[in-house]
């Protein structure tokens, strides 16, 4: 798909959520656009508080495929995902943090498996072996594993990495979920459900560029802790599927 610029092939829409993420903004979206796929990149500012709502103002003006929503306050991530995949139009979704920790230039490999209809789902793996990874934290390491086990476990899936940021859908399959979480368990809540609806789950090696709590990482102990409630929660309770109740409201949401 590199280098077509027929605008036919956009057929991406990337939703990133956004929380005072200012000094690493302008560089992610101008990553995100550079990518020929991309139809549409989904901005949800979660109530940011360092002038990032600002800055998505200004690189909105500059290009048509920005569109913006806005928290009126901060909710957490699952929150701002929900807010942008109910914006998506295109046929594929990927989700992109506003850090710089995950490439564009691996959208190529994560829609692929997509594009050539076998998977309804694709995780991108920072554990596969594929590019450049920083190396960091050896405990953030072994707990990802560890979670990644336990729901591996529960939703019989065989999946190495199920709290990275990469997951690429086909559009029709996030009108069959409903996300309750609205912060970091998100991730282990849309793996259950995935699983739940025996889609067809693919993995592709990513590149990872990690960065440090003084660099604004922002996930900690306590939510790892909740991840695994969400793994017995969503894995083995019945509120499997489209969710058994609905996240807070009071979100305002701006279109532009």
């Amino acid at each position: 798909m590199k280098g077509q610029d027929d605008k036919t092939d956009r057929c991406l829409a990337v939703v990133m959520p956004v929380y005072n993420e200012a000094a690493t903004l302008p560089y992610i979206v101008h990553k995100v656009l550079q990518q020929q796929m991309v139809a549409e990149l989904i901005v949800v500012d979660d109530c940011s508080a360092d002038g990032s709502w600002e800055i998505l103002e200004k690189l909105a003006k500059q290009d048509a495929r920005v569109r913006l929503a806005r928290h009126n306050r901060n909710f957490g991530k699952g929150m701002a995902l929900k807010t942008g995949f109910s914006m998506v139009t295109a046929p594929i979704v990927i989700i992109q943090d506003a850090d710089l920790e995950y490439d564009p230039l691996d959208y190529d490999r994560m829609i692929h498996p997509i594009l050539s209809g076998r998977a309804d789902v694709v995780y991108g793996s920072r554990f596969l072996g594929h590019g450049e990874h920083r190396v960091l934290y050896y405990w953030h390491a072994v707990g990802n594993r560890c979670l990644t086990t336990l729901c591996n476990m529960v939703t019989n899936l065989n999946l190495s990495d199920v709290e990275t940021c990469y997951k690429a859908f086909r559009h029709e399959v996030l009108a069959k979920l409903e996300i309750v979480e609205e912060r970091f368990g998100f991730e282990v809540e849309i793996t259950a459900k995935l699983a739940n609806l025996q889609l067809r789950v693919y993995e592709v090696p990513i590149s990872y560029h990690g960065r440090t709590y003084a660099e604004g990482k922002k996930i900690g102990w306590r939510d790892g802790l909740h991840a695994i409630w969400c793994i017995l929660k969503y894995g083995l309770g019945p509120s499997i599927g489209r969710g058994s109740r609905k996240g807070k409201s009071g979100a305002l949401q701006m279109d532009l």
